[in-house]
């Protein structure tokens, strides 16, 4: 597995095969969240939630090869708890878990991944899940997978947002010619 800064795993996203998409990770001390993008890489969705232990590492491994070959993943988004843009404690427990994985060697070198800040997706989650009262190993689970949905989503947002931005000042004279267009066609009629 290889890090890509957010901005660059976007584009990155470009080059790769049409459908590709992204796995949010929401990495705890006994679970890890999983949430899946759509294949325009717009919407971020639940996907399951995997025990995590020492001892099974290799199984957890085994299942992330197996979700991206069945679901075309490209690449993965992590969260990272970030306090105040800096990490935090519980940051390098994340950068251990993907080493880890990495050192399994059933993923492939070379797929990518990012951080992105998970501050207050569990707040969040929480405020959203206590009015429904789920029984206890219920709303833990789906927790889990709805704060990486939570990391997952916000990242698609940022890439969108960005990539739509960089097109535009690539090409700034078509959104004008647009604008001229409209505007002398709804004159000429008026």
């Amino acid at each position: 597995m290889k890090y890509m800064d957010p901005a660059i795993l976007g584009r990155f996203l470009r080059t790769v095969q049409n459908g590709s998409r992204l796995l949010g990770l929401d990495v705890g001390e006994k679970y890890v969240g999983l949430a899946i993008s759509d294949p325009l890489n717009k919407v971020a969705s639940p996907l399951s939630v995997l025990v995590r232990k020492k001892s099974n590492l290799d199984l957890v491994a085994m299942d992330f090869q197996k979700l991206v070959s069945e679901l075309s993943v490209a690449g993965f988004v992590v969260g990272l708890p970030l306090d105040r843009y800096q990490k935090s404690r519980d940051g390098n427990e994340m950068h251990l878990f993907v080493d880890d994985l990495s050192r399994t060697g059933k993923l492939n070198n070379s797929l990518p991944y990012t951080y992105w800040n998970e501050c207050f997706s569990s707040k969040v989650i929480d405020l959203l899940i206590e009015p429904l009262k789920l029984h206890p190993v219920e709303a833990k689970t789906m927790h889990d997978k709805f704060a990486a949905v939570t990391i997952l989503q916000g990242y698609l947002d940022y890439m969108n947002k960005r990539l739509k931005s960089e097109a535009a000042e690539a090409n700034p004279s078509d959104n004008g010619s647009l604008f001229i267009f409209v505007w002398a066609m709804g004159f000429q009629y008026s």
